[in-house]
């Protein structure tokens, strides 16, 4: 009776992370991520650089549409990231939270303090599979 018990339990379990698993793939399907990558010009001092970072990482605060948002450094070993220093990652969960970032006014203001800073950038954008 205990092994009877005990394979129901595992049954029970593996079936419930497998269905959790599900409704996180189900849920991240429906999110957007918009991947913006900066390469700034050698001009930029750390103090402006670390003054863009800080403005970015705000948005989140600002911008309702946000739903996620982290970021970080390069640290490839690799050496194919050609310049480009700093990744952000914003998440969306639809088109209409990102029509409404782009032209949002702190995001205006955080492009205009960026702009003089950077010599290149990168933008992605991809639904999650």
């Amino acid at each position: 009776m205990k092994k009877i018990i005990l394979i129901f339990c595992i049954l029970t379990y593996g079936c419930s992370k497998t269905s959790n698993n599900k409704e996180l793939i189900k849920k991240n399907k429906k999110q957007l991520r918009h991947i913006v990558m900066f390469k700034f010009k050698e001009t930029s001092s750390n103090l402006d650089i670390k003054k863009i970072e800080n403005a970015f990482v705000e948005l989140p605060n600002k911008i309702k549409e946000i739903k996620n948002f982290e970021w970080g450094l390069n640290n490839s070993p690799e050496n194919l990231n050609k310049g480009f220093t700093h990744s952000f990652l914003v998440t969306f969960d639809s088109e209409k939270d990102r029509e409404i970032y782009l032209p949002h006014p702190d995001h205006v203001a955080f492009v205009a303090i960026l702009k003089p800073h950077l010599k290149d950038v990168m933008v992605l954008d991809y639904w999650v599979n």
